[in-house]
């Protein structure tokens, strides 16, 4: 049997944040599926810091086609969901079908992966009040409006939701996350 994880992301997302869970996940031997708003390439993005500049700086990252659209996804296909960031969940959080897929795995307590912005969207979902969650550090202010515990670390569990702040993040955030799916989904 296929056990399957779902990642939710769209134009825009940092491509470090999508293709290193999407490689390690592989590795593990789980079969990974990018859902998107539509079935289409996607065009990821890079954020890096320079001197001089206030904020990061973004440039043209790597490019990845979409197996489904948002429309077509049926949750319970799916043992785990992973939340990228970028500045995709920025417009992806709007999206009545993203905020179906994620109040399914919160609500069916299913192993969560959210890393960066990725947190905008499940705020949008209404699933983070009471909860712990790491986030790129400009999104506290919303984690805590959404009734959450923002955590400055590189791998905040709490119960079936691993998160972290950003892509230098990725060993610790992957590390938790491949262990609670070890634990409640291994792969065939």
């Amino acid at each position: 049997m296929t056990v399957k994880i779902l990642f939710v992301t769209g134009d825009a997302a940092e491509s470090l944040e999508v293709m290193y869970p999407y490689q390690r996940l592989l590795e593990e031997g789980y079969t990974v599926e990018i859902a998107a708003p539509t079935r289409k390439k996607l065009r990821f993005v890079v954020h890096d810091f320079e001197d001089g500049f206030d904020t990061y700086t973004e440039k043209p990252g790597y490019t990845w086609p979409a197996d489904l659209a948002f429309s077509e996804v049926d949750p319970t296909q799916y043992v785990a969901l992973v939340i990228p960031g970028g500045r995709a969940p920025e417009y992806l959080r709007n999206d009545p079908d993203v905020r179906r897929i994620v109040e399914h795995f919160f609500g069916q307590s299913k192993p969560v992966a959210q890393i960066c912005h990725g947190p905008l969207i499940s705020a949008a979902a209404g699933v983070l009040d009471g909860r712990r969650t790491a986030s790129y550090p400009a999104v506290e202010p919303d984690v805590q409006a959404a009734g959450a515990t923002y955590e400055n670390s590189d791998a905040v569990t709490d119960g079936q939701l691993v998160s972290a702040r950003a892509w230098p993040d990725h060993p610790g955030w992957m590390r938790a996350f491949v262990e609670l799916l070890r634990k409640t989904a291994p792969p065939a």
